[in-house]
């Protein structure tokens, strides 16, 4: 129901309590948690397959908001049912038409649920208030400690059909580190080894978790952010003839890369506002953990801020593509993702980019 944030993990756990509102909002730090409660606002709003004819997706910098109300205001194309909107990667679209949102939460259309997908929305602004007072708003901020572990034992129960005690939980965080995307992943492996009693035990963990396989993936995109092209490609040749699937690639590296991306987007809003950020400031406000602070450092000074503010766009072509938005090979969009990351000015014949800004 409408009222004060309700913590993703909670979210997830019960949906079905809180219903999609006119206006919903998943914020925070975590993209893993803003995916899957995007997922289940769209399947509220829109069922099966054939609810998609009712789903348009933009992406939130170049997206103007007449556009946005007038689908918001346009019926359902099947069914008698609700038209969702999706405003990715929002924070440029809220700063841009923060007092249209809020009149729009003040009067919104009967025909349309509009989802915010922000990695920021402070407390203190009138947009913040009135979500919460008179719509949907999910923080999607990272759990930690006990929350994660109990989380990652709930998760394991729900999603993958698997008991996870709080041994074999702490040995995962442990050994995989706090990122909810490959801890899912890892999930979803041990889930494949488990006995008939469905329970997976810190042996199991220990036996199993990560291995050459994260290591090698880490590898793959230290060599293409060093712009080592042909060793990230050869470590990707030997992940996928391991059996290692596209889309688990591409989650494992995401995390990493949205950093980098975040981290470019904080220096340019600093600068936008006349302020001045260093590189190690911003990829510690991004989440970059202490102990990798230098090797980050000297990344994103490669990457550079024009490719570093291309990186959202990239991850989301990709993700797209691999999910059946493109014909070509799986190898080839990841060899695509590869090259741009390493190859700053060199002439790549790639197939050519379709349009984000709108796909139903």
């Amino acid at each position: 129901m409408a009222g004060k944030p309700i913590a993703a993990v909670d979210y997830l756990a019960q949906p079905d309590k809180h219903p999609p509102q006119a206006i919903c909002a998943a914020f925070g730090n975590e993209a893993f948690l803003r995916r899957q409660v995007i997922l289940c606002l769209r399947t509220a709003v829109l069922g099966g397959d054939e609810g998609d004819f009712s789903l348009n997706t933009h992406e939130g910098r170049n997206t103007p908001f007449r556009d946005v109300h007038e689908e918001l205001s346009t019926v359902a194309m099947f069914g008698g049912g609700k038209r969702l909107v999706l405003i990715e990667e929002a924070d440029e679209f809220v700063s841009r038409y923060r007092p249209q949102l809020e009149d729009y939460v003040a009067r919104p259309a009967r025909s349309g649920i509009l989802v915010l997908d922000v990695e920021s929305l402070p407390s203190n602004t009138r947009l913040y208030k009135a979500i919460a007072a008179d719509g949907l708003l999910v923080d999607c901020s990272a759990p930690a400690g006990a929350r994660l572990t109990k989380w990652l034992a709930d998760w394991a129960k729900q999603t993958h059909r698997v008991q996870l005690p709080q041994a074999a939980a702490e040995t995962l965080v442990e050994m995989i580190g706090p990122e909810l995307g490959l801890l899912d992943q890892e999930l979803a492996k041990l889930a494949l080894m488990v006995g008939d009693d469905k329970k997976i035990t810190p042996e199991l963990v220990k036996r199993t978790a990560g291995g050459w396989r994260t290591k090698t993936t880490w590898v793959m995109l230290d060599a293409a952010l060093d712009g080592e092209v042909q060793e990230a490609l050869s470590q990707l040749d030997r992940l996928l003839a391991s059996g290692e699937q596209p889309v688990g690639l591409l989650g494992q590296i995401a995390a990493s890369l949205r950093r980098f991306a975040a981290a470019t987007r904080l220096i340019l809003r600093a600068e936008a506002a006349g302020r001045r950020l260093n590189l190690r400031d911003a990829l510690q406000q991004a989440g970059v953990k202490p102990f990798v602070l230098g090797k980050a450092e000297g990344q994103l000074k490669r990457l550079g801020r024009h490719r570093g503010a291309q990186v959202y766009r990239w991850l989301l072509q990709a993700d797209l593509d691999l999910k059946g938005d493109s014909a070509m090979p799986p190898r080839i969009i990841l060899e695509r993702l590869i090259v741009r990351l390493a190859a700053p000015g060199v002439a790549v014949q790639l197939p050519p980019q379709r349009n984000l800004s709108k796909h139903d």
